[in-house]
């Protein structure tokens, strides 16, 4: 059975061409008109002459949105031990639209049991077992153990561990620092905290414990 579709036509303009969009031929024109769309383009919007008009693809909204999750926000390190590091991880995500870039930063502090604070890596460094230490990075790590990823970008993902928190095995953390950002729109990009944790053989005994704070900063 032979099925005939309705060429695109009006009294100014005919379509020869089998397919619009993306697929079709680099120009569709006449005297009285052209298309706008071709290879390569992004086919959204409309083309018209006085006589004849199309519409292409999908109208989306230019307004900016940035969305910011934690997928895990409960962090257990189980026992501390001066013979060896306690690590752990959390995660969260961001995508950001026409919000241009974002910075994610950190608040809080290191983990405490009453009056005693396990020193922070406020200058950065590697793990050394037997030395109190508290530091976290965003990248993938081989020491004192596999620990944490890289940040994942999945599909059109932009995005990066901030230049303190961004090199294997090195450790660090100063509340309200930057540890990630992005210089532009993005898709959406999920980054991994590694936690790392060192007591010495006079560390209190106890439950210690930190409560951290993320914020995800557009910038415009």
């Amino acid at each position: 059975m032979s099925v005939y579709g309705q060429t695109l036509s009006s009294p100014s303009f005919r379509f020869e061409e089998t397919t619009l969009g993306n697929g079709g031929l680099i120009n569709s024109a006449s005297p009285n008109f052209q298309s706008g769309v071709s290879i390569g383009d992004t086919a959204v919007g409309s083309s018209e002459s006085s006589n004849f008009q199309f519409e292409a693809g999908s109208q989306t909204t230019d307004d900016p949105a940035l969305s910011f999750a934690i997928s895990s926000s409960n962090v257990q390190f189980g026992n501390f031990t001066a013979s060896g590091a306690a690590t752990a991880t959390s995660t969260f995500s961001v995508a950001n639209y026409t919000s241009y870039s974002y910075v994610v930063r950190i608040i809080g502090d290191p983990p405490s049991n009453g009056a005693h604070t396990i020193d922070a890596l406020a200058s950065g460094g590697p793990s050394v077992a037997g030395t109190e230490q508290f530091g976290i990075n965003l990248v993938a790590n081989t020491s004192p153990a596999s620990v944490g990823a890289n940040p994942n970008l999945g599909d059109f993902g932009v995005g990066s561990a901030a230049a303190n928190y961004d090199t294997p095995n090195e450790y660090r953390f100063v509340s309200g620092e930057s540890i990630a950002s992005a210089p532009e729109s993005s898709g959406e990009v999920t980054y991994t905290i590694s936690y790392l944790v060192n007591v010495d053989s006079l560390t209190p005994g106890g439950q210690y414990t930190a409560n951290h704070t993320l914020i995800c900063t557009g910038t415009y």
